[in-house]
């Protein structure tokens, strides 16, 4: 019987990652598609990448798919060739990281999710089925020179913060689940303008723009394929770039540049700054912004209280951790901020 999760230490993992010497693709894809029985697609989508020694973070509900995986660059025809043969799936877009080192993963973990993006939405009548105009990169620089057209950011205030496109209206939110009411209330007045929502890769604003409809919108679009592959054409086509500074991604990189620009600051000295970590002490995991200098006096924490902590023996550490519930700390920034020392 094959085994169907993984049985090795995170810490193992990690060493066995940075011990390969091919180097890995980082790529990401979604697809809304109704999956029956998504038990057992899991399992046999598991099985199959775990295979091709596929590293990632894979979410599968009766709504569809939604991935960012690790694949050696040998095996990635294999790879295609595999997702291909599901029909649903044939010819899927992959999204291939701008800004890649080849370790963004070191484990495959294929999760069964009662959506593949959490939203929210509890209206029966909504679908999937309508969805937002296509816009490509190209399309897009087209359509945002006209001054009405109104460009709508659909990912999370720190994804903001280090970089967006120009002129794009932020929807100031930690949830995807929040953002989108919140959305239809703060562009109420624009529903005869031409609305353009982006995310990371897509998957987001593909949903928005389903749900925007579904609220009375009527002229909304979505860029095809996110930042991501907005960034790819951009570069390969010699595209004007009206995307300024990094991309924050949801791996172990955190992040990959799209422009020299750093638009952010460093959340503890406000120096300029756009690297995001997450506070070096276990018992609060923050993620905030931190310069180099400030890396280095804080040994990585986003706080003196919390640079105190990491110097204490790991038994008191751990007393300390006990009942602690971080709850969003990890990826919450807009409500909460750190300070110089506290």
């Amino acid at each position: 019987m094959a085994v169907l999760h993984n049985r090795v230490s995170q810490e193992e993992l990690k060493q066995l990652l940075l011990a390969e010497k091919e180097f890995r693709i980082t790529v990401s894809f979604y697809k809304y598609f109704e999956i029956e029985n998504p038990q057992q697609f899991r399992d046999d989508l598991y099985k199959g990448l775990h295979a091709l020694h596929v590293f990632g973070r894979i979410y599968v509900a009766s709504e569809g798919i939604n991935a960012q995986a690790s694949i050696p660059e040998s095996k990635f025809e294999a790879f295609k060739t595999f997702l291909y043969q599901y029909p649903a799936l044939n010819q899927l877009r992959i999204n291939i990281a701008v800004d890649d080192d080849g370790k963004s993963f070191w484990v495959l973990k294929v999760k069964l999710r009662d959506k593949i993006v959490a939203d929210g939405i509890t209206d029966a009548a909504f679908s999937m089925k309508n969805l937002g105009k296509y816009v490509s990169a190209e399309m897009f620089n087209q359509m945002t020179e006209d001054p009405d057209t109104v460009v709508v950011d659909m990912r999370n205030h720190y994804e903001y913060e280090v970089g967006h496109f120009e002129n794009a209206i932020e929807i100031p939110s930690d949830t995807f689940r929040e953002q989108l009411p919140m959305a239809a209330e703060m562009l109420e007045d624009k529903k005869d303008k031409k609305i353009i929502m982006y995310c990371t890769g897509g998957i987001r604003c593909e949903k928005a723009s389903a749900y925007m409809l579904h609220r009375g919108f009527k002229n909304v679009f979505h860029l095809e394929g996110g930042i991501i592959h907005y960034a790819n054409n951009v570069r390969q086509n010699s595209l004007d770039n009206k995307f300024h500074g990094k991309n924050f991604v949801f791996d172990d990189r955190l992040g990959e540049r799209i422009t020299e620009e750093i638009i952010a600051k460093c959340h503890q000295c406000g120096k300029p700054a756009d690297d995001h970590t997450n506070c070096k002490n276990e018992g609060c995991h923050l993620l905030f912004i931190q310069c180099d200098a400030c890396a280095q006096k804080y040994a990585g924490c986003c706080s003196e209280k919390c640079h105190e902590i990491i110097q204490l023996p790991e038994e008191v550490q751990k007393e300390l951790r006990k009942g602690l519930d971080k709850g969003m700390m990890v990826f919450n920034k807009s409500r909460r901020r750190v300070g110089k020392g506290g």
